[in-house]
């Protein structure tokens, strides 16, 4: 978790630091351009608009940065007319709810027009003199926001690769613990390799959620709309992964019972390296855009050796193993590049 925690700040330190110059700038032109002595508003709609994170498709970023002026503005005038309170609250969520619905039918301009609207009523010192005053801060952070968005324009591909390298190196991780759990019959580095494989759920749906997002947004972009079919596949080995991942998982499982038994597995704890090794290079292969084949061939390769009576002669519960490592394997295949049919024509024939 640690180190999962690190990747994520490594991917999210520029994004924060452009959206933390974009709060200061928007602060910034509402106190000395626009003269609010405290234009509280201006820096929140920037930051939520912008977020931590590299996806910062345009419409996106409008539909935040709307929601937070609609919020604003509706707040700003309701309170000036009704006051504050517990039943102002109430009211005054229920009106910019409905509107925001009415404007837009994206769910983040909604709930972004709701809780800032909360805000206004419910800290009154913050007001500006005006009831509009700090409708105008909002705009100031919105506005500067899509700039930022729109005047720096990032590759799709980018996150989605990033992210699909992390999410096949745990493949890969799980598979190297695993191996080292059945040479060395170490029961803990099974459970080392299964507790790795649940803590890699978020990752992987990371990858699916930033694949699909990335595509939609590529193909309402000029720049960015040649990439949608590579953003396609990206999706869909997002999803292969998904089930290599969750079929590693269920390998370690049943690895479990076999290594507190008297079993011969180092044909089994070789071959499971050796797929490590493998997906270790498709992520790499994949994170830097490069050509998937030579891992492809690797993994065909290893898929050709998964006989379980050559792997592991006269030892049915070792070679149920092998069976769930075939299935692994087609998962990275397609992964890969290959087809379903293609993936599977590699296992030999049992």
């Amino acid at each position: 978790r640690v180190r999962q925690g690190w990747r994520r700040v490594r991917r999210a330190a520029l994004p924060v630091l452009g959206a933390s110059v974009a709060a200061g700038a928007a602060w910034a032109i509402a106190h000395y351009g626009l003269g609010h002595p405290a234009p509280f508003f201006a820096p929140v709609s920037a930051w939520v608009a912008l977020g931590f994170t590299a996806d910062r498709q345009p419409r996106r970023v409008a539909e935040l940065a709307a929601g937070v002026a609609v919020g604003v503005l509706l707040g700003d005038l309701l309170v000036h007319v009704i006051g504050t309170g517990p039943v102002q609250i109430a009211v005054v969520l229920s009106i910019a709810a409905l509107v925001g619905r009415f404007i837009d039918r994206g769910a983040l301009f909604t709930m972004q027009a709701g809780v800032q609207s909360i805000v206004i009523v419910a800290l009154p010192a913050l007001q500006a003199g005006s009831p509009v005053g700090r409708w105008l801060d909002a705009l100031v952070g919105g506005v500067l926001a899509l700039m930022v968005a729109t005047l720096w324009p990032q590759d799709p591909r980018r996150r989605v690769r990033a992210v699909g390298e992390e999410a096949l190196t745990e493949v890969a991780e799980l598979l190297r613990h695993l191996a080292t759990g059945l040479e060395r019959r170490d029961e803990d580095e099974v459970e080392e390799a299964l507790a790795r494989g649940r803590a890699s759920q978020p990752v992987l749906d990371q990858w699916r959620d930033s694949a699909s997002a990335a595509r939609q947004s590529a193909r309402v972009s000029p720049a960015f709309r040649r990439h949608v079919a590579e953003l396609r596949q990206l999706e869909g080995a997002a999803v292969c992964v998904d089930r290599a991942m969750r079929n590693a998982r269920v390998l370690a499982r049943r690895s479990r019972a076999v290594v507190r038994e008297t079993h011969d597995l180092a044909g089994l704890a070789a071959l499971v390296e050796d797929v490590a090794t493998a997906a270790g290079d498709l992520a790499g292969a994949l994170g830097s855009g490069g050509d998937r084949g030579r891992a492809r061939e690797r993994l065909a390769d290893l898929a050709r050796r998964t006989d379980p009576w050559l792997v592991v002669p006269d030892d049915w519960h070792a070679q149920s193993l092998v069976l769930l490592l075939r299935s692994l394997l087609v998962d990275l295949l397609e992964a890969a590049g290959a087809e379903p049919g293609e993936a599977r024509a590699n296992l030999p024939e049992i």
